[in-house]
């Protein structure tokens, strides 16, 4: 489906939306089930919002998606697109408005007020949220917030803030369910089936003021490819070397003539995810939670090498290979670099005290929190393969030791015509990285330490915030932030070329003041405009970055600043009985913008300071001098829609993003801000006939990308390429009573062949089947 085709269809149904319901005089006597009412513990979200807010039930989203790990939930929420590569993928951040899925730090996520976002990055692997620690069966519902205009929010809002609000059970209740998907895969030489199944239980009961919940999945996956194995074709033909057979001509990213030599990154996934609440009502208003979850992971990747020699065997490297005219060096890294195993333990351990006033006069909540890495083991070869397969020289890449805790303590206070909420925040992070060299690269010990990367931060934040009604149709919310950051014990080491340098301790305090002037003009109409100023600091793996230059190696720049952003947002509202219709109007301007780019070194800042006159093009993370972003978002929900049972809920957006400022990088000012498309859409229609079906259809749109800061990639379909795609997704489920329920559906129906950097999944059959008690 063409762009201007989804648009238009996107457009015409959310004009739809505006429709009133007319009665069908053959609808059955069976109605559609009431959606369920949420009441969650209270939340952040209790907060009275100074901006957009959407919202999903957990019964809503079961029913129009396939969630077989928490983040899929996402899946249909406005200007939000989850990088997931495959099923159990522990590397699959979001993206927001204007932040790509480099930008992990840009958004936070929350689950019953716990951080599993990974703010020891910014980026879309090892700074990925912790999707794992959250069970799809315990979801009551999903609130998105976008942008940085709440004051009980870091600056890492400046994209979204995700909470995940989960439930307790009244009485014994229980679940069992079993879900699969084969995703048909055909790219290159790559033509397969990869498969994943995931079986699930849960338990929960109340026992007069005691109520406890217990979660345990088990995930077993196979990931198409994840990365491809190229090189660049030399400038002229040759007849010297071994003619090799099966590499496939083509360019990369920004147009050069490369050989596609195979495929790699084919993970085989085993995960356990233990999931333990408990909760005690203290009294009929305050309750005393302790959270636990382990989540586990065993991967094992492998490669394809496509290159085959006279006789029919397979190769994987060596000099003088003659492919397709040309003669080619191939490293023995080119395919070994694909070939990991990843041995995961992480822990999360939280507890909160909540109070609920009977007559809402006064809310609180205290939540503290621990993330640890208990183990974090990466093992990979670095001789040739096949010999290599079975063992030998390697590297084992630790992270040990990493992790975070937080503390978090709000108000709410509610006197006529007013709320004023305010609260406390404190968090460390610790960031732990140390690769060793080794004989044996499967089971053999670590021997000599090749590199270490150390370093913390923490933060302490007060909040306060004053929701006002001005008049019955009024109400203006004004808030600040203040908050005091500090990064210290920073370390980098590397055995050759050999670096050892403890980097500077930083501070820096900030204050961010946020406001919102909400007009409500008629009983079904309200405008509103919210302002707000952010910081997001750097986290530690961007201050202790290392790179190497020529034959040495430094530390770029341990004195990042922090990123400024200034946002605004002016939304027009209009409310239904079941439903509403938002039009938003929001720009963002970033100051020192963090961003990796590439850039000329200066000698002088490095850590420790190389040569003079050392010239080198390095990419590192840098303050970027500015980046403007101006956009325009339509969102839209309701239920029967023409008909009785048929909802509709989509959203078209437009953006304007780029870069304004760079004097470390002219070539960048003028182009697209990194990973951020001009146009999204989603548009999901559901039918629910009664009480037992439920169909729906769903499309997601995302606009050409760019992967570089100075938009050189030119070319989006090839390997590290970033293209648009438009996705329809087909499901069915059906309730036969109130204990068992199937769903069956078709994920990318119509076989989008893109990249995002990585291979994506195509078409993927998928079928679920529970049973509850």
């Amino acid at each position: 489906m063409s762009r201007i085709a989804f648009h238009a269809l996107a457009g015409v149904s959310t004009l739809a939306f505006a429709l009133p319901a007319f009665a069908d005089p053959t609808t059955p006597a069976e109605a559609p089930p009431p959606r369920d009412t949420v009441t969650v513990t209270a939340t952040a979200t209790d907060i009275a919002q100074p901006a957009a807010v959407a919202t999903m039930t957990g019964e809503e989203i079961a029913e129009t998606t396939q969630v077989v790990n928490a983040e899929d939930a996402l899946r249909y929420f406005p200007n939000i697109l989850v990088r997931k590569r495959h099923i159990g993928d522990t590397q699959a951040p979001i993206t927001t408005r204007t932040s790509g899925v480099g930008a992990s730090a840009r958004s936070l996520i929350y689950v019953d007020g716990v951080l599993i976002s990974a703010l020891i990055g910014n980026n879309n692997n090892g700074a990925s949220p912790k999707w794992g620690m959250v069970s799809p069966e315990e979801i009551a519902s999903i609130d998105v917030l976008y942008g940085p205009f709440s004051a009980a929010y870091a600056g890492n809002s400046i994209g979204a803030v995700v909470e995940i609000n989960t439930r307790m059970p009244e009485k014994l209740e229980g679940t069992v369910s079993l879900a699969g998907s084969s995703d048909h895969f055909s790219q290159y030489s790559t033509r397969d089936d990869f498969g994943a199944w995931q079986g699930a239980a849960t338990i929960g009961d109340r026992i007069g003021p005691f109520s406890f919940w217990l979660a345990a999945t088990h995930t077993d996956s196979q990931s198409q490819p994840l990365a491809y194995v190229t090189a660049t074709r030399p400038a002229s033909l040759s007849a010297a070397g071994t003619p090799l057979t099966g590499a496939i001509n083509d360019v990369n990213r920004t147009g050069a003539p490369i050989v596609v030599l195979g495929a790699g990154g084919f993970e085989d996934q085993k995960q356990d995810n233990l999931k333990f609440k408990a909760a005690w009502d203290i009294t009929p208003e305050t309750q005393l939670a302790y959270t636990f979850g382990r989540f586990g992971n065993d991967t094992e990747s492998s490669v394809e090498s496509y290159l085959r020699n006279a006789a029919g065997g397979t190769v994987y490297s060596g000099s003088g290979l003659n492919i397709n005219g040309y003669s080619y060096t191939v490293a023995a890294s080119a395919f070994s670099n694909n070939v990991y195993t990843f041995d995961e333990a992480q822990y999360s351990n939280s507890l909160s005290l909540n109070h609920r006033s009977a007559d809402g006069a006064f809310d609180w909540r205290i939540t503290a929190s621990a993330y640890d890495y208990d183990k974090s083991e990466q093992r990979l070869p670095t001789a040739a393969l096949p010999t290599a397969f079975t063992g030998g020289a390697g590297a084992i890449t630790r992270g040990d030791g990493t992790g975070w805790k937080t503390l978090d303590a709000h108000g709410i206070w509610r006197i006529t015509d007013q709320e004023i909420s305010f609260g406390v925040h404190g968090d460390r992070y610790e960031l732990t990285s140390e690769r060793f060299n080794t004989t044996d690269w499967r089971s053999g010990a670590p021997t000599s330490l090749a590199t270490s990367s150390r370093g913390k931060t923490q933060t302490f934040a007060l909040w306060a915030q004053d929701a006002i009604a001005l008049s019955p149709d009024i109400t203006a919310i004004v808030g600040g932030r203040w908050e005091s950051w500090k990064a210290y014990d920073g370390l980098n080491y590397a055995l050759s070329p050999a670096l050892l340098v403890r980097q500077p301790e930083l501070d820096r305090t900030a204050f961010s003041p946020k406001g919102s002037l909400e007009w409500r003009f008629a009983p079904q109409w309200s405008v509103r405009g919210s302002v707000g100023q952010a910081y997001r600091f750097p986290t530690a793996s961007e201050l202790y970055q290392a790179v190497t230059v020529g034959t040495l190696m430094a530390s770029p720049n341990p004195n990042l600043k922090p990123e400024a952003a200034v946002s605004t947002e002016i939304s027009l509202t209009r409310d239904f009985d079941d439903g509403n219709i938002r039009l938003s109007v929001f720009t963002e301007d970033i100051t020192d913008a963090l961003i990796s780019q590439t850039a000329l070194i200066d000698p002088a800042s490095t850590t420790p300071a190389l040569p003079a006159g050392t010239v080198a093009t390095v990419s590192f993370v840098q303050n970027v001098d500015k980046v403007e972003s101006r956009g325009i978002e339509l969102v839209a929900n309701k239920d029967n829609v023409l008909i009785q049972g048929l909802s509709l809920q989509g959203s078209l957006t437009w953006v304007d993003s780029h870069t304004a400022e760079d004097a470390a990088f002219p070539a960048a000012v003028g182009k697209r801000t990194p990973q951020v498309p001009e146009w999204r859409s989603t548009l999901v229609a559901t039918y629910r006939p009664d009480a037992h079906w439920a169909f729906t259809l769903a499309g997601r749109y995302v606009d050409r990308l760019y992967g570089t800061l100075d938009n050189s990639d030119t070319v989006s379909h090839t390997w590290q390429g970033f293209e648009g795609f438009t996705a329809v997704d087909v499901r069915v489920s059906y309730r036969f009573d109130d204990h068992w329920t199937a769903a069956l559906g078709l994920e990318n129906a119509n076989k989008a062949d893109y990249f995002l950097f990585h291979p994506f999944p195509q078409r993927t059959a998928t079928a679920e089947l529970k049973y509850a008690f």
